[in-house]
Formats: C-alpha cells, sequence, structure tokens
C-alpha cells in the first residue's frame, strides 16, 4: 500500500472526542491548534515522515480544519532545527505587497474585510521549500491527508461551529462566495461535516504540480479573476515572482539556553531576544511569576524591546537593520533607567519619532520526529479569516497582511499605530510581522519548541513560555499555562490575563504608574519540551483555545 493511502486511512476518521491537551512520547511529538491536523502530522510521523514532512501535513491540514488562521493563501515562517552538525534556517514565507501598491493605500482609512488588504500569498512556496530542503516523503503523499480531509470532509468542534457561525452572521461578512462555502443553513454545531470540494481541488493541483499548480496555470488565474472583480492588488505577474526565502534565524543566549527565534521581516526574534537580555540583567526570579514586582519587571523589558521594533524593523531586503540591537551592551544601555519601582513613560523612549494623539488571528504549531528533527511554524492569515475573501473556483481564503505595513508614514500615535519608515509600504516588500516562532536549544540539542499566535502580543507570550522555563524552571504545562502580559510601548499600558487575584494585582502595578486593561485570554502556545537527560518528549496544548498533544 503506497505512504500516501496508509496516511489517508489513518486520519480517515477523525474523532470529534476531545483529544489530549497532555501527551508524553519517547518518539516524535505534535501539537497543534487542530485536532485533525495533529494527528495528520503523527500519522506522517509513523509511516517514515520527518518533523519537517510532517510540519507540512500540518500546514496544509490547518488550511483544511482550521479556516479562520491556517492557511494557503496567508504566509508566515518555519524555523527548522535539523540537529547534529547542521545549521537551523528559518523558511521565510511571508507574504509581498503587490508591484501596484503605494506607500499611501490606507492613509485614508483601511477596511479589513477589504480585498485591497491581501498581500501575494508565501504559504505554497514557503511549505515546497522547506520540503525540498529538508523533507523525506514523496510531495503528493504529504499532501494528501489534506486532500481527503477537504474533500470528504470533517467534524467540526464546538469551537469551530462558533466561530463559523459567529463570522457568517458578522454584517462586516459580505463576499458572496465566503457564504457559500462557510455559512450554514441554520447554525453550525459541533458534529457538523464541513466539506470543501473546491479547495480539494486546489490542494490536488498543488500536490500534482507543486508550488507552480498555485502560483501560475488555473488557480493563479482564478486569483487574479477574483482581484479584477472585488478591486484587488494582486496580478499575476505578482504571483509568478512570489519566492520563500531561506535565512538565518536570530541566534541568542539566555540563562544558560541557545535562544533560536526567526529574523526580520519577523519582528519576533530581534524584540525576545532584545527583551531577554535586558531581563538577564535582573535577577527576576526574586519574585514569583504573577507577583507585582515581576510584571511590572517584564513590562519595563517589552516595552523598551517595542520601542526599539518601531524605531528599527522591517523587510531586510529594504531596510538595513542595525547589527548591535540583540548585544549585551545594548541591553544594558536601555534597561539602565531601569526603576523598581516606577514606571518608564513610552514617550520617553520615542527618540526622534515625534508621537501624536491619533484582533489578529495567527496559529502556531510545534513538531519534534525521533531523530530530534525539531520544527517551530507559525502561519497566517492576520485578522481571524483574513479578508474574509473566498477566491471562487480555488476555495481558499485571502488574507489581509498590508494592513501589518504601516498605515500613515510619519504618523506615529499614543493609541498604538506605528508610522516610522522601517515598515512602510513598498512593491515587493514584506510587511513586518511578530511571529515568533522559537526553538531553545542546550548542548547543541532542542529542548524547547514554542510559539504562538496573537499579533503583537505573540513575542510577549513567547518571552512569558521561556522566562518560566529559563528562570523558574517551570515545567512546559505549568510554563504554558501560566498567566500572561503584554506591553507594546504604545498604547502604554499592560494587559493583563484575567485570573484570581488580578484586582490586588493591578492595584499594586497602578501605585507603580501603570496604566492597566484586561484581557480574557492572550495567545496560544503550543508547546513541546525534550528532556535533556532522558530525551522524553512532553506535548502541552495551550488550553485557552482548541489544540491537541499526540506523541508518535
Amino acid at each position: 500500500m503506497p505512504r500516501f493511502a496508509l496516511v489517508a486511512l489513518l486520519v480517515a476518521s477523525p474523532l470529534l472526542a476531545a483529544s489530549p491537551h497532555d501527551a508524553t512520547s519517547s518518539g516524535g511529538m505534535v501539537v497543534s491548534v487542530s485536532p485533525p491536523a495533529t494527528d495528520v502530522g503523527v500519522a506522517i510521523l509513523k509511516v517514515g515522515g520527518n518533523a519537517v514532512d510532517a510540519a507540512v501535513a500540518v500546514g496544509f491540514t490547518e488550511a483544511v480544519t482550521w479556516p479562520e488562521a491556517g492557511n494557503i493563501g496567508g504566509g508566515g515562517f518555519m524555523l527548522v532545527y535539523p540537529g547534529g552538525k547542521d545549521k537551523p534556517v528559518v523558511i521565510d514565507f511571508r507574504e509581498t505587497a503587490p508591484a501596484s501598491a503605494k506607500a499611501d493605500l490606507f492613509t485614508k482609512g483601511v477596511n479589513y474585510q477589504s480585498i485591497t488588504t491581501a498581500g501575494v500569498p508565501g504559504t505554497v512556496r514557503g511549505f515546497e521549500l522547506a520540503h525540498k530542503s529538508f523533507g523525506k516523503l514523496k510531495w503528493a503523499d504529504v499532501l494528501a491527508p489534506a486532500v481527503k480531509l477537504a474533500e470528504d470532509g470533517f467534524p467540526v468542534t464546538d469551537g469551530l461551529a462558533k466561530r463559523l457561525n459567529m463570522i457568517t452572521t458578522d454584517t462586516k461578512t459580505t463576499n458572496a462566495e465566503f457564504l457559500r462555502v462557510f455559512k450554514k443553513e441554520g447554525e453550525w454545531k459541533a458534529g457538523d461535516v464541513l466539506k470543501q470540494p473546491d479547495l480539494a481541488k486546489t490542494l490536488k493541483m498543488i500536490a500534482t504540480k507543486g508550488a507552480d499548480g498555485f502560483y501560475t496555470g488555473p488557480v493563479a488565474e482564478l486569483i487574479a479573476a477574483e482581484m479584477k472583480a472585488s478591486g484587488g492588488l494582486i496580478s499575476l505577474d505578482d504571483l509568478k515572482a512570489y519566492k520563500a526565502v531561506q535565512r538565518e534565524p536570530i541566534v541568542g543566549t539566555y540563562r544558560g539556553f541557545d535562544v533560536i527565534a526567526a529574523p526580520p521581516p519577523s519582528s519576533g526574534g530581534i524584540t525576545l531576544l532584545l527583551a531577554l537580555k535586558m531581563l538577564e540583567t535582573q535577577d527576576v526570579k526574586k519574585n514569583p511569576w504573577g507577583a507585582a514586582d515581576t510584571m511590572h519587571l517584564v513590562a519595563e523589558a517589552m516595552r523598551r524591546g517595542f520601542a526599539e521594533r518601531a524605531k528599527y524593523l522591517g523587510d531586510p531586503d529594504f531596510v538595513k537593520i542595525p547589527p548591535h540591537l540583540t548585544t549585551k551592551d545594548h541591553a544594558k544601555k536601555l534597561f539602565a533607567d531601569f526603576d523598581p519601582n516606577k514606571a518608564t513613560k513610552s514617550e520617553t523612549l520615542a527618540g526622534d519619532i515625534k508621537i501624536s494623539d491619533g484582533g489578529p488571528d495567527t496559529t502556531h504549531y510545534s513538531v519534534v520526529d525521533s531523530a530530534g528533527m525539531a520544527v517551530s511554524t507559525t502561519y497566517t492569515l492576520e485578522n481571524a479569516f483574513g479578508c474574509r475573501v473566498v477566491v471562487k473556483g480555488a476555495g481558499f481564503i485571502l488574507n489581509n497582511e498590508m494592513t501589518d505595513f504601516n498605515h500613515k508614514p510619519g504618523v506615529t500615535t499614543r493609541t498604538g499605530l506605528i508610522g516610522t519608515d522601517a515598515n512602510v509600504i513598498a512593491p515587493g516588500k514584506r510587511m513586518l510581522s511578530s511571529m515568533c516562532p522559537t526553538i531553545l536549544t542546550k548542548d547543541g540539542k532542542a529542548v524547547l519548541v514554542t510559539g504562538s499566535p496573537g499579533g503583537r502580543t505573540i513575542i510577549n507570550t513567547v518571552l512569558g513560555i521561556v522566562v518560566n522555563v529559563a528562570d523558574y524552571g517551570a515545567d512546559v504545562r505549568t510554563a504554558v499555562d501560566a498567566p500572561r502580559l503584554h506591553h507594546q510601548w504604545f498604547p502604554d499600558r499592560i494587559t493583563l490575563e484575567d485570573r484570581p487575584g488580578f484586582a490586588e494585582l493591578e492595584q499594586a502595578l497602578k501605585a507603580k504608574g501603570h496604566a492597566l486593561a484586561k484581557v480574557k485570554i492572550q495567545g496560544d502556545g503550543h508547546s513541546i519540551w525534550i528532556d535533556p537527560k532522558t530525551g522524553l518528549r512532553t506535548g502541552a496544548a495551550d488550553k485557552r483555545l482548541d489544540g491537541s498533544a499526540k506523541g508518535e
């Protein structure tokens, strides 16, 4: 029996029953937001695929089973740690601005549900580059499970049913094809089967012809036709010209671990390492995680890291990134004025930036195989369900990633709008991202694979997981469950997850001069810990959303 047929059989009947959030294995491990996608990844490992084969299969499957963020119409970053003597690499498949895009595209305002917000998708080229560089199985075998799930359908979870009902009844959702594909007569309920035959056809084309089956030929023509019909910017030439890029990751150290993360055009790696370097100047574990003094300390590092992000980071093919940003000396300089008793005012960090008074959805998954190869992948449509446009006849949702560029050049506001030059729209440019796929290693072996969705909060969600592991020695479940906070320079406030004791924490932080906001949840940090002594893999799916962890 061919491998793809065996894999298809293994995932032919996804279980509706709740999948475990925790798993251990001496072999491979997959943790993702979508239980069917997790099952696919493990099935790929069982038939001889490696971590990249599994990661690519999970990504294509989530395009079917997690339509709000899983995609072939968006983009992202895949961090691969091969193990042994091979160096880690990042596959950059971030979307690009179409050739006709201008810097002033959004200066008069932005409609997040407009097709003009769609950048040139990168996911398919990125997955192909990763597979060509590291994969073991045949390309068609890796796509086979996603094709089957799109064609035959899968039972939706209660969470997905609720999100489909919400998005299809929202008055801002107006694209007829989106509503045809995802709206149900009556309401979606857990157990209802979602079939996507047009998406299955597109995936079959990709399985047969590789990424060219998406960027040229009939699928590309359908994308171009949708652009012409709806006023979008992407042309056939834009699609044909798109290339995924293999980049060197950002690498640094923290508390005896090597930290490996995504480089620009992701801001994740540099901002994460910069915050960690600032925290390394302090005794973080002097107070428990969640204590007011700890949250103040971490928020001040976040504040300064995000100010540097705004000043300097963008697509490295268009912007010169200062090489000193993640050095210890720079971190010490930035943190020299830290006051343990008083919040810094964000405006004092603006430098030459003039300040005026002027719900992203991504998904992350982690994979480790039995040989020790580790893959951390974060990819996105930007907002939940992207721009809420389905390409007619092709079955997939388009991103609204163009909104990640700075909307108004030269205008940075106290409400959080950034207008610095580094991330202004230009044809062919990749928009700045906060995605932060991250791997920690010790003595040359991967020990933590992590990441998260959540827009700008992504970096700080990963920061919290890393600090809990590295400073407090927390196990991966405790690190993933730990309460999260976020500070992004502007707005000048800390956001905190609503947990028992919030009122007391709020009072203590306000006494230090912080403004606060309360959120229900932050991020979705599906992570894997690999014990450096025994090699045992422990998967922890974040309980804040759907998800599952499963061992080989």
